[in-house]
């Protein structure tokens, strides 16, 4: 009984215990076989008289790779300087961008070949630049011009890749030539750049014959563009001066070869690392339309396109073809992903729909929960204004019309030939954009269904339609660093005057003490009656003392500050004066008295607007009333008022604010010669405007609007100027509304004072 026992309670224990015993065992087997086996290969070593170089060599090449540690050693003598670290790795490990694309052009192509070139071929290229001989010439719009002042052919060659090599040698690692009467498949030529190793001398193209020459050297025709490594670029730059003497050419591109066959002995060639530079030259009068083949679809470069429409001919029936294979492709995926997943574990349920698309998102509480939008043909029921009901207009009207189309060319393609289908109407809509797959749709549509015979009858037929989110790609911007100086620009206003101290602290703490590269400057803003007593009382004279005081105590900064009287102090006419007392390259970063000022801030001011390329408003976030979002217990549990005026605990991102800006005046001058020459001498009409209307209606930058956490504002009701424009009026009068506080605060509030009424 007692061995029974035992044995029921070891019972659930006896297959971990035979587990660890096997395991033990196998391991101390294993050990005995590596300990043999190295005993027999010292010795089979010590037998052969080879054990001492074999050391020898491990001992070396362990020495080899044993790391040193170099102490950092500076020289006391000499001035610290502080080094400046790029902001991405790429730039500071000297990685270079895969292609540069190089388009000869000329005074009769430069209108109209060129701008074929730009529509079909630029967007998919980022480094894209034209070279003409013509001096003086007139840019087509869009177009990226370098003229050389001199029209012969061989003479543009030569001074395009001295400026190539020059500019752009040491950033790109191929260099692509072509003229403007060739038309480019840009995917296939990056996916050529994309196999070949950038470490050899490569010239590559379409392979020809020298004209009168019966050598074994080739160089590779113009037309059908060539590509040029960055190794080979550097060893031909200084045997260009030589060739431009000594090599007499008619022909550019016969020219370029010569230079590289008889002083660097590199010819060219059509093949290259398993990669094929296929071309194929179009006959005369030909039709895009008819043409067909492997050589055609598979060419990377087409040759000679006479006229700017056989370009975009030429681009479109290459864009049919690449929608073909894509849509035969996306096919044959399907089908394998069909046939995988019968062989899971839960078979078809494992299909999602559409086949190869996410899931939909799954919501993990009800506030993930993403809602449906209700839509007709002519209006939305999900409005950005928070209006109940509006028209459906602009992108909005263009989607839905789209949607419809594809629902029903679907149906069609479906039925045919037993059926075709007629739309009546939209009877519902639904809509919602998921995240995870794109946007999303349920159709309910009045149909007329007609049979081969003739005979129709209406339906009411479900559709469920997605648009799938395309490529996410990575848009290139310009380089831009932390090191831009910045200039802080704050207009004051005689209500703002008491919130002056607490901004200049700020920027005191954040800025000077921190020996940040920005720089300050005030706007005192005066009324015209008080302008008329500045000399009897100064309204702004507690202000200028603040400033005296901080220069005193920071003897290498000066605060410089200018008198403006208005009556309406827009930001356009504050803008124009400070505009003109800097210069074009300054970095302005317009603030309100309550912004605080800190180094986040302003490294994000400097990094997210970019000279000629875009401008940076961000949206603070604006602390709601206290006496609202704080009340009775709230307060006293968050630790008094003083806790709760430390960070900002509850609030919101004020939409309606656009005071903050940064921008570069040069940006903000070309913007500003627009807005002249059409309002002409209206002054009241900059009233009505911020540097955010100026810059979204009269520039063609980037207008970037974004959240910025780094920007928190206590709470302040705002005094609204009633001589400013409606709008922004209006503006300002919503912004201190919404401020009040959230629903939440707000029904709160209305609850405690109806119960104070009713008792």
């Amino acid at each position: 009984m007692r061995v029974a026992t035992v044995l029921a309670v070891l019972r659930p224990a006896l297959p971990l215990l035979l587990g660890l015993s096997l395991g033990c065992s196998l391991s101390l087997l294993r050990v005995s076989w590596i300990q043999g086996d190295a005993g027999d290969s010292c010795a089979d070593a010590a037998g052969g008289g080879g054990a001492g170089p074999g050391r020898k060599e491990g001992e070396e090449s362990q020495e080899e790779f044993k790391p040193r540690i170099v102490p950092y050693y500076r020289d006391p003598s000499k001035p610290y300087k502080k080094v400046l670290r790029t902001r991405y790795i790429q730039t500071e490990l000297g990685f270079r961008e895969r292609l540069f694309v190089a388009v000869l052009t000329s005074k009769a192509t430069l209108g109209t070949l060129a701008v074929a070139v730009n529509k079909t071929a630029a967007h998919h290229f980022p480094h894209l630049l034209y070279f003409t001989g013509l001096r003086g010439a007139k840019v087509p719009h869009g177009l990226a011009l370098v003229s050389h002042g001199d029209e012969r052919p061989v003479w543009l060659m030569y001074e395009t890749v001295r400026y190539v090599h020059q500019h752009f040698g040491g950033d790109f690692d191929w260099f692509f030539v072509m003229q403007d009467d060739t038309y480019v498949q840009p995917e296939r030529l990056k996916a050529l750049v994309a196999h070949l190793s950038i470490h050899q001398d490569v010239y590559l193209g379409r392979a020809e014959e020298f004209i009168g020459g019966d050598e074994q050297a080739r160089y590779c025709h113009g037309g059908f563009g060539y590509l040029l490594s960055r190794s080979l670029l550097l060893k031909l730059h200084p045997h260009l001066d030589s060739c431009r003497n000594e090599i007499l050419s008619l022909r550019p591109d016969e020219w370029l070869g010569r230079c590289l066959a008889d002083f660097l002995g590199t010819s060219c060639t059509s093949q290259h690392q398993g990669q094929n530079y296929l071309s194929y030259e179009l006959a005369k009068n030909a039709d895009p339309e008819k043409e067909e083949g492997e050589d055609f679809w598979g060419a990377i470069a087409v040759h000679p396109v006479t006229e700017p429409t056989l370009m975009y001919r030429l681009h479109k029936r290459f864009s049919r073809i690449k929608l073909e294979q894509t849509y035969q492709e996306i096919e044959e995926l399907q089908a394998q992903i069909r046939n995988l997943t019968a062989l899971m574990p839960s078979g078809e349920a494992e299909l999602s729909w559409p086949v190869g698309v996410s899931a939909p998102f799954s919501p993990k509480s009800r506030f993930e929960v993403i809602g449906w939008d209700y839509f007709t043909e002519q209006h939305l029921f999900s409005c950005p204004d928070g209006a109940p009901k509006c028209e459906l207009q602009g992108a909005s009207k263009a989607d839905v019309g789209d949607i419809l189309q594809a629902a029903l060319e679907q149906l069609n393609q479906r039925y045919q030939p037993q059926l075709r289908f007629r739309k009546r109407r939209l009877l519902n809509g639904y809509r919602r954009f998921d995240p995870t797959r794109g946007m999303e749709y349920q159709l309910e549509l009045l149909l007329e269904a007609v049979t081969q015979k003739g005979h129709s009858h209406l339906l009411s037929k479900r559709v469920q339609l997605l648009r799938p989110l395309s490529q996410v790609e990575i848009i290139p911007m310009p380089y831009v660093t932390e090191a831009t100086r910045l200039q802080l620009v704050l207009p004051l206003t005689m209500p703002e005057l008491d919130f002056l101290g607490g901004f200049l602290d700020a920027f005191a703490t954040n800025a000077l003490d921190a020996r940040d590269n920005s720089r300050l400057t005030l706007l005192f803003v005066y009324d015209p009656y008080d302008a008329q007593r500045v000399g009897q009382v100064d309204v702004f004279a507690r202000a200028k003392a603040m400033v005296a005081e901080l220069e005193r105590r920071y003897s290498d900064v000066k605060i410089p500050w200018i008198s403006v009287k208005t009556e309406v102090p827009s930001q356009v006419k504050l803008m124009d004066i400070v505009s003109k007392k800097h210069p074009v390259d300054t970095l302005f970063f317009m603030a309100s008295v309550w912004t605080e000022v800190t180094a986040e801030v302003l490294n994000r001011c400097r990094m997210n607007a970019i000279s000629s390329w875009q401008v940076f408003f961000p949206v603070h976030f604006q602390e709601f009333n206290p006496a609202l979002a704080f009340r009775g217990g709230e307060q006293a549990a968050g630790g008094g008022a003083s806790a709760a005026s430390d960070f900002p605990r509850d609030g919101r991102f004020d939409r309606q604010a656009f005071s903050e800006a940064c921008f570069y005046n040069a940006d903000y001058m070309a913007a500003r010669a627009r807005l002249a020459s059409d309002v002409l001498d209206r002054e009241e009409a900059l009233e009505g405007l911020e540097a955010f209307d100026v810059f979204l209606r009269y520039s063609e930058l980037h207008v970037f609007r974004a959240a910025e956490p780094g920007l928190a504002q206590k709470y302040v009701l705002r005094g609204c100027n009633p001589r400013l424009s409606e709008e922004l009026y209006h503006r300002c009068v919503l912004s201190n509304l919404q401020g009040l506080g959230s629903r939440s605060h707000l029904a709160m509030a209305l609850f405690e004072q109806e119960q104070a009424n009713s008792t």
